[in-house]
């Protein structure tokens, strides 16, 4: 047991030696003609494999080329033998006869390389070029005469190719050996005692070749020798060995060498003819003719270098005596190699596709290439063409990885048409190719783009639920899931409107609602659609980003900002305003909301009190008529018109101011009271109205100044519904006298208040501003009319003494004007900073 454990440990270190010196090679060696299943080595073992891992990392033998006859077992990971091992079909003469394999390892790639000897066994027994030969000679050759015989030849090689020959038993032949340059043995048949042809006319011998083998094998040849009378001069050749070289590109028909042998006799004894008697190898029968008469040596057949590199040939000179007697020489034909054969290559691993976002020096494939030329004519050289992010990398003598250098780009480049060039060292060159298409494959590695940054859109109020706004569009260069995008809305939108919109809480106490709350986005196409009716009143200017995110790992996304302006229609009809000075207007901002939505409700206001003294001056303003229009534009420019009564009254209204004026002198003949029904309409398409009712009392100047004086003092409504309690002639007739005395009063209290107003005016702001929250109303008047402008972020009423001159007239544009740039992530922008909207304090004037 101790015995086999040292030869077990002596067996791993030469392993490891061999190992060493021979770069990361194993070198097996196994006899010919081995069955199959035979182990020859045990591979997993030697190339320090672990138990399962030869069948984990997928080992396999590569063999480029040609048929492999051994393999590796998948489970043991041996090197076996699978057919039927013939050195003598693989390598022939060549000794040793060595198989260069490849072992390939996965996870990771690694090659390793095997060298195996198949060494010869005594399978091919001496074989002779014919099973007789049939020799004559003179009865006067002289004893020593040496007659040389063909050889035989044995497919193996060593010493199972080492011949030795033995001659039958003869009183007058014995065998002589001679060892020829090449190192072979030649038989020659010596006379060793004289010939007597009416003795023994022939003489039949057996010519036995033993080959050095354990056992060892025999071929034999009978010799059958006639003895000739008369002719006893042989040929005789001028040299005995002819050498020639000639390029294995000869064509068919070229002089090999011309020989010459001449014989002593005379006549037709001296008479020669040629032959070729052996031929080593022995296809060099189809290489070579000889003309019989001149000795000259033609080419017949094709020379290939990488076949047979030396060819042997046995000429023999025959003269025509009787018996003829025949003179040998040896002509060896070198075959010059040229360079005949391009190289080759083989791709033995691929592994494809090519992430791309693979690392540099990623092994794509392994390749082989080989030239059977030798010399310069057999050197190769490879490259990768065209210039890719490929390159070559030697890893063994004619093995090649080719490696990743670049960085790939699967969105610039998908796919690469690999072509790997081999050019050997000849003159001419010789090139071969290979080519490879390398795919590669995509990750996630771009992000959604949209095709715009800002898309802006307009929309108008009212649309219906579910209406297509715009279709957003990104685009992601990525393939498959890396480059399918999904849409969506990020609450993190921004409005601005009239009311409070979508970012933060406005004036009207209207809370923050998410742009999601008013559009969608389809999670496949990007179409975006109006989830609910918009109100131009409400939001004006919607601002959000849609995210487009791909369905990679991890996913990438872009982002869009949207704008979306709301076109204001007219869907608001005017809405009439308290008079100028009344509780109403005292009371803030609660009268004009009341009014706004007394008109969104489509009902006409109540009856608008107002004197007039008999005899009043045509053009005197009576009242004013006010109105707002919540719609923007022209949607909101108003104009007034009397409606009852119609022809040639004594009041007229303006067009656009609203005011009430005496279209001539009163007089008593006008009656008490005045009824007049006044249309507000607005320039709206179609246009919308509102009605307004004004009773007009006629009575004495100091009975109207006393009237206007309480109700300037008081700032009590005057604003009074139909069936409020009226002031009859009657009883204003009634109480003249009583209010001519506090007319009179009233009227210095006026003039007082005047001058002292007059005064402070000199001084102070020319109008003094009532502000409360609620939409803003500017209201301006002038003699062509009067525009009123809404918003509901504020409200502004100036009110002047005097007469203004003229009045700025404010027009808004039917759609909002563009916002600023996006605001930082951080900070939520303010709603008014989305409108570039004129805000003018305008005087009214009544």
């Amino acid at each position: 047991m101790g015995e086999r454990c040292c030869l077990a440990v002596v067996r791993v270190l030469v392993l490891q030696a061999a190992w060493a010196l021979s770069g990361g090679q194993v070198r097996y060696s196994v006899p010919e003609e081995a069955k199959a299943g035979t182990v020859v080595g045990r591979l997993a073992q030697d190339l320090g494999l672990e138990a399962g891992e030869a069948e984990a990392r997928r080992l396999r033998l590569v063999a480029p080329g040609r048929r492999a006859s051994v393999e590796v077992s998948g489970a043991s990971g041996a090197l076996l033998v699978s057919s039927r091992l013939d050195r003598e079909e693989l390598c022939g003469k060549s000794a040793p006869c060595a198989l260069r394999l490849e072992v390939l390892l996965e996870r990771p790639l690694r090659v390793f390389h095997v060298q195996l000897e198949v060494t010869d066994i005594n399978d091919n027994a001496p074989v002779f070029p014919a099973a007789r030969k049939n020799l004559s000679l003179s009865e006067n050759s002289p004893p020593g005469f040496r007659f040389p015989l063909e050889g035989a030849s044995d497919a193996d090689i060593g010493v199972n190719a080492q011949l030795t020959y033995t001659l039958s038993p003869s009183e007058h032949f014995s065998l002589d050996l001679q060892k020829s340059n090449d190192g072979n043995i030649e038989p020659e048949l010596v006379l060793t005692k004289s010939l007597d042809r009416e003795t023994i006319p022939v003489h039949r011998l057996v010519l036995t070749a033993t080959d050095g083998g354990r056992p060892s094998l025999t071929g034999t040849m009978q010799l059958v020798i006639y003895v000739l009378d008369t002719n006893d001069n042989a040929p005789q050749f001028n040299q005995s060995v002819y050498k020639v070289q000639l390029l294995e590109s000869a064509e068919v028909g070229t002089l090999v060498t011309r020989v010459n042998a001449t014989d002593a006799d005379e006549g037709i004894n001296s008479d020669v003819t040629y032959t070729v008697t052996n031929f080593i190898p022995p296809s060099g029968k189809d290489v070579i003719s000889i003309n019989p008469n001149t000795g000259e040596i033609h080419l017949t057949g094709t020379l290939d270098f990488e076949e047979v590199k030396v060819f042997n040939f046995r000429i023999e000179a025959r003269d025509k005596g009787t018996p003829p007697l025949s003179g040998h020489c040896k002509l060896l034909l070198e075959v010059v190699d040229v360079n005949d054969n391009a190289p080759e290559v083989w791709v033995t691993s691929l592994s494809v596709p090519v992430p791309e976002d693979a690392s540099l020096g990623t092994v794509v494939a392994l390749l082989s290439v080989s030239d059977r030329d030798s010399g310069e004519n057999g050197r190769v050289r490879c490259w990768v063409w065209p210039a890719s992010p490929f390159g070559l990398e030697a890893t063994f003598a004619g093995s090649y990885s080719l490696v990743l250098r670049e960085a790939l780009d699967r969105e610039r480049v998908s796919e690469y048409e690999v072509e790997v060039r081999a050019e050997d060292g000849g003159a001419p060159a010789l090139r071969a190719s290979r080519g490879l298409r390398v795919p590669v494959s995509d990750v996630n590695d771009n992000a959604p783009l949209f095709a715009q940054a800002v898309y802006t859109v307009l929309a108008r109020e009212n649309n219906a639920a579910g209406a297509e706004l715009a279709r957003l569009w990104a685009r992601d260069p990525d393939e498959a899931a890396n480059g399918r995008v999904s849409y969506s809305v990020w609450d993190g939108g921004l409005g601005v409107g009239g009311g409070g919109g979508a970012a933060g809480s406005s004036s009207s106490g209207v809370g923050w609602r998410p742009a999601s709350s008013y559009v969608s986005v389809d999670a496949e196409s990007g179409r975006l659609w109006a989830l609910q009716p918009l109100d131009y009143e409400e939001l004006q200017v919607l601002q959000f980003e849609v995210r487009a995110v791909d369905a990679g790992e991890p996913p990438l996304s872009g982002n869009a900002t949207v704008q979306l302006f709301v076109l204001d229609e007219n869907d608001n009809a005017p809405a009439l305003l308290p008079p100028a000075g009344s509780a109403a207007e005292a009371g803030g901002v609660a009268a004009a909301e009341a009014a706004l939505a007394l008109a969104g409700a489509g009902s006409e206001s109540g009856t608008l009190w107002a004197w007039a003294a008999w005899g009043a001056p045509a053009g005197q303003v009576v009242a004013k008529i006010r109105a707002v229009d919540a719609d923007s534009g022209y949607n909101a420019w108003l104009r007034y018109e009397l409606w009852e009564p119609r022809g040639k009254g004594p009041f007229r209204v303006g067009l656009y101011n609203g005011e009430v004026s005496t279209a001539r002198a009163l007089d008593e003949a006008d009656g008490p009271r005045q009824r007049l029904l006044i249309v507000v309409r607005d320039h709206g398409e179609p246009a919308r109205s509102a009605t307004a009712t004004l009773s007009v009392s006629l009575l004495e100047a100091a009975e109207a100044a006393l009237a206007a004086g309480s109700s300037s003092s008081s700032l009590s409504a005057v604003s009074r519904s139909a069936a409020g309690v009226e002031l009859g002639a009657g009883a204003a007739s009634a109480a003249t006298n009583v209010w001519l005395v506090v007319a009179i009063c009233a009227v210095s209290s006026l003039f007082l208040l005047a001058v002292v107003l007059y005064g402070a005016s000199r001084w102070a702001p020319r109008a003094a501003v009532l502000s409360g929250p609620g939409p803003t109303t500017l209201v301006c008047a002038s003699e062509v009319g009067s525009w009123s402008y809404s918003q509901r972020h504020s409200r502004s009423l100036c009110v002047a003494d005097g007469a203004a001159k003229s009045d700025l007239m404010v027009f808004s544009p039917n759609f909002p004007p563009p916002p600023p740039a996006p605001a930082a992530k951080d900070t939520q922008p303010e709603p008014s900073a989305l409108l570039d909207t004129v805000r003018t304090n305008m005087r009214l004037c009544s």
